[in-house]
């Protein structure tokens, strides 16, 4: 809605800045039969209505209003408008007070001569001109305040990716990182200029870029592309404004090793081929620490155990789930001479026939 304080929204509207809260809902409810998709007939600009929806949404609020009518110096033509009415009705009651004394004194009543009244009109034009003058003076003292102190602006947020494993998202972590952010030039103090000269340390920027290093909490279960907030971490303010925030985007490292399922962990685990043989007890790590997994002897490829228990807890921490392992057996990737020597006695020992059952395959 920002944008639109940019707009004329009394224009959009078909209005004036003089327009009453009734006339504004009466200019709406007309231009809404026009452009509204579900009551106009025919091709509809689906854009006109949105903007005639932010223009009566921002004019029908008093605060939004008001705000608007200050940023396009409306709110000041307003004031004037309402002052010379008042000046008016003043002028008015006292004209007809005027004439009621007179009724009383005199019973011939006569009108007033041109004289009187144009003397009771100088005598409030008088009054509204040193009135109006005394208003600008202020106004010009006020504006010369205003341009030698500053206005104040918040600081920029900063957006930073950030990468962290499976199971720090799962159980969280504490991570240090480095930023680079802008804070007021120390030399100026932000003001751009030393001595109606440019500062030489921030080049007239008023900034300085700062490398800074700082401890985050990343809380436990922040899922993919998710962010987590670090407040007054972003770039300093100007002038007393506020500094902005730090945001993380988590993103969770993919392992070839672990997966998630639900509350179960689904997990690959290589095995040597002497360990599928003669079985083994392996540990591994999972989230709450490492465990031993026992692996039976004659343990096939693609064999799944499970561990019960030992899988993600749910956030009510009424359930948990399981870890499922997927056995690999898998070569090492260079092997010894001894150990090729071994292999080679194996090959002409054994007289298994692993095969045996693809020979009855038609």
């Amino acid at each position: 809605m920002a944008n639109y304080y940019n707009k004329d929204l009394y224009k959009i509207l078909g209005l004036t800045f003089e327009a009453t809260l009734d006339d504004i809902k009466k200019a709406y409810r007309n231009l809404a039969k026009k452009y509204h998709p579900d009551v106009a007939k025919g091709e509809i600009d689906i854009n006109k209505f949105r903007e005639i929806k932010e223009a009566y949404d921002i004019l029908s609020d008093t605060e939004a209003r008001k705000k608007y009518d200050v940023l396009h110096g409306y709110y000041r033509e307003k004031m004037q408008k309402e002052y010379e009415r008042k000046l008016e009705e003043e002028k008015k009651a006292r004209y007809e007070e005027y004439i009621k004394k007179a009724k009383v004194h005199s019973q011939k009543a006569e009108p007033f001569s041109k004289s009187f009244n144009e003397a009771i009109d100088t005598l409030f034009k008088s009054t509204k001109t040193n009135t109006q003058n005394q208003q600008k003076t202020k106004e010009k003292q006020k504006s010369k305040k205003e341009d030698k102190k500053e206005k104040p602006f918040n600081g920029d947020d900063i957006n930073m990716d950030l990468s962290i494993s499976c199971f720090e998202a799962i159980n969280g972590t504490n991570r240090k990182v480095n930023i680079l952010h802008t804070q007021p030039c120390h030399k100026c103090n932000g003001h751009k200029f030393i001595n109606d000269s440019q500062c030489p340390m921030c080049k007239g920027s008023g900034l300085l870029s700062i490398q800074k290093k700082i401890n985050v909490k990343i809380p436990k279960g922040v899922s993919q592309g998710s962010k987590v907030r670090v407040k007054g971490e972003g770039n300093s303010g100007m002038n007393g404004g506020k500094d902005g925030d730090l945001y993380l985007i988590i993103n969770i490292e993919k392992n070839p090793y672990y997966e998630f399922d639900g509350l179960n962990i689904l997990c690959n685990l290589p095995i040597t081929p002497s360990e599928a043989v003669f079985g083994a007890d392996i540990s591994i790590p999972t989230t709450t620490g490492k465990i031993k997994v026992k692996i039976p002897p004659m343990t096939s490829s693609g064999q799944k155990l499970k561990i019960a228990n030992e899988g993600l807890e749910s956030k009510d921490k009424s359930k948990k789930g399981d870890i499922i392992i997927t056995v690999l057996i898998k070569l090492p990737k260079e092997l010894s001479k001894d150990e090729l020597d071994l292999y080679e006695e194996l090959q002409h020992a054994s007289k298994s026939d692993i095969r045996g059952d693809m020979k009855s395959v038609k």
